[in-house]
């Protein structure tokens, strides 16, 4: 019982890790991807800027969606595991 308790506790220390790290990688890397893609824009046709500012600031908020919600699941998994009631007794 102890050992599986531990190995389900250290299992999730990792995914939460990974849940983390991987989120806000990928929130990096699509950041200087859509400010690129947005300055590339904005250099090619200027009298478009605010269209494309509003739509980049739609695209940043469901990018900062993708890290909070992964986020929120790290924190589930370490603080109130749904898997430790399955464990054997």
């Amino acid at each position: 019982m102890q050992q599986a308790m531990a190995l389900l506790l250290a299992d999730a220390q990792i995914a939460a890790g990974l849940l983390i790290g991987m989120g806000a990688l990928g929130t990096a890397i699509g950041f200087g991807l859509l400010g690129g893609r947005f300055l590339e824009g904005a250099a090619r046709q200027p009298e478009m800027i605010p269209t494309l500012q509003v739509k980049m600031f739609i695209v940043a908020g469901l990018l900062d969606a993708f890290t909070a919600i992964a986020t929120a699941f790290a924190v589930l998994l370490l603080y109130a595991n749904p898997l430790i009631d399955k464990l054997p007794k």
